[in-house]
Parts: C-alpha cells; structure tokens; sequence
C-alpha cells in the first residue's frame, strides 16, 4: 500500500498516477469521487465517507494480492497508523511517500490547476493554506522508512480499526 502525504498542490496525485502505473496499483483519489458527485461543492462529511469507502475498497485489493495507492493527504499521523496497521493486519507492507512545497510554489501550482483544469480542483485561499500548513503533522523519518513501530491507538478507541471506523463514518449523518 502506497500512501501519498501532503498538503493540496504538492504532487500527490502526479505521483499517484505513476505509481498506479510503475507497482500496476489500484489508485483511490477522493478529489476526483467528490468532483464526480459534488462538482462545485467539497462537503467535509462527504468526503469523509468517500475516503472511508475507497479505503474499505483499497483494504479489499490488498487481500485479493493487489498494490493500492490511496492519495488523499493524510495529514494527521493518527490516520497514516490507522492505514500502516490495517495493512500490516492484511499482511501487506506500507510506503510513505510525503510531498512539500514552499508556500509560494504551492500557490503557483494551485493558480495554474484553476487556470488550466478548474474541474479537477477547488479555490483555495492564502489564509486556506496556511492554516492547513500548520495543522499537517509532519511524517516522521521512522513513519518514512516504515522503522517506527505503529502507535496505539487513541484513548478511548481498543483498536485502529475502530478508530477507522469513527474517523471515516460509514455515511453522511
């Protein structure tokens, strides 16, 4: 399983399309199911329920022997340890890949994505980006190489399938 880290416009999907190609890798993109069905609109708890469900997909190719590539941005660490454990129980191995970008550089691409393909992506504001900036947890060196050993779960949650579970609700309430 290939998991692609980072914040909007930082390569993610670029790269998922060529792993998708290089390790012949099922790629689960949410941006492109939430355009597909909400078009102008990028309702939070939709997109929960869009990751949650092409995740659920992606776990299911793992059983059945195929590579997967979830490009989402997977910005809390509590996410990334829910889908490296929910791998391994499936008995497959996990690569981190993070992107990052200046500030300037992201907004350049991001400009450029609306000038050029407004369809495949959402206006994002200066004040939008920095905040995402500073919520992102950064990867780890041990998360990167996959040496750093899964983290617990949360309190309050036995195991990370359960976290899974709250974290990507199985549908819109």
């Amino acid at each position: 399983m290939f998991l692609t880290v980072g914040l909007p416009c930082t390569g993610k999907t670029t790269a998922a399309r060529r792993i998708e190609i290089e390790q012949q890798a099922l790629r689960l993109t949410k941006d492109e199911w939430v355009k597909a069905l909400y078009g102008h609109e990028n309702p939070t708890a939709a997109g929960d329920v869009i990751e949650g469900r092409l995740i659920q997909i992606g776990l299911r190719a793992l059983e059945l022997g195929n590579n997967v590539v979830i490009d989402y941005g997977l910005w809390s660490r509590d996410e990334r340890s829910a889908l490296r454990q929910a791998a391994a129980d499936r008995g497959a191995a996990v690569e981190l890949r993070y992107f990052e970008l200046t500030p300037a550089e992201q907004r350049r691409r991001l400009d450029q994505r609306q000038a050029e393909a407004p369809h495949t992506t959402w206006p994002m504001s200066d004040e939008e980006l920095a905040e995402w900036a500073a919520f992102i947890e950064i990867p780890t060196q041990g998360e990167l190489d996959g040496s750093e050993p899964v983290d617990d779960p949360p309190t309050g949650f036995a195991t990370w399938d359960e976290w899974r579970g709250f974290r990507w609700p199985p549908s819109v309430s």
